[in-house]
């Protein structure tokens, strides 16, 4: 679940105009009131999105990038001259 504010900045849209979309019930997917809380099930925001929600990246399917990953152009390259 996330709430609706992140499900309205996730479909482009600003917190007035969110919530206003949900008192009227044309939030473009389903919610959930919890006491005075509004939340968004994330695989219907998903699917909304046109996206699997059970298709989630491996960690071996991510780029890697960060300080070893892989280039020879830092400061622990040994062929460098100095």
């Amino acid at each position: 679940m996330v709430d609706l504010v992140t499900a309205g900045r996730v479909l482009g849209l600003g917190r007035t105009k969110t919530y206003q979309l949900a008192r009227a019930g044309e939030f473009p997917c389903r919610i959930i009131r919890v006491g005075k809380s509004y939340l968004v099930p994330t695989a219907e925001l998903l699917a909304l999105l046109g996206l699997d929600p059970a298709a989630r990246p491996q960690p071996h399917d991510r780029p890697h990038t960060g300080p070893n990953d892989g280039s020879n152009d830092g400061p622990g390259d040994e062929s460098q001259d100095r």
